[in-house]
């Protein structure tokens, strides 16, 4: 049996982003692409809610004891999602409206009930 050499960051995060991927999916969102990169900035989950595309940046954390989750979300991770959402857009020629959200996960994959936060319509400054 080989060990999980995967720091645990980036563990964390993976897990993070299945956890709000079934959230959504629940939400009845359908998953329209994962881990989209334009260069080295990517958007965590694109989705389609019905009416809007939504560009979702998630953010995981063990706890809340240095800060929210969201608040990880600063101005330079929001210059760099601007861009990768423009050039997506351009890119497959989106002409429906679209929005940005940000979903939170505390916990750990051991954990039973992961808290999730769907916060719609961040700002995008």
């Amino acid at each position: 049996m080989t060990a999980n050499t995967t720091p645990q960051h980036l563990q964390l995060g993976t897990w993070g982003e299945e956890q709000a991927v079934e959230y959504l999916q629940r939400k009845g969102y359908t998953i329209v692409e994962r881990d989209w990169h334009s260069g080295h900035r990517d958007i965590d989950i694109i989705a389609w809610d019905g009416v809007n595309m939504v560009f979702v940046e998630v953010k995981a954390r063990r706890n809340k004891v240095f800060m929210e989750p969201e608040e990880a979300v600063n101005y330079q991770k929001l210059m760099n999602l601007r861009r990768a959402i423009n050039h997506y857009i351009k890119y497959r020629n989106i002409r429906t409206p679209w929005r940005f959200d940000v979903i939170t996960v505390v916990g750990t994959p051991e954990c039973a009930n992961a808290e999730i936060q769907h916060i719609e319509d961040f700002q995008l400054i």
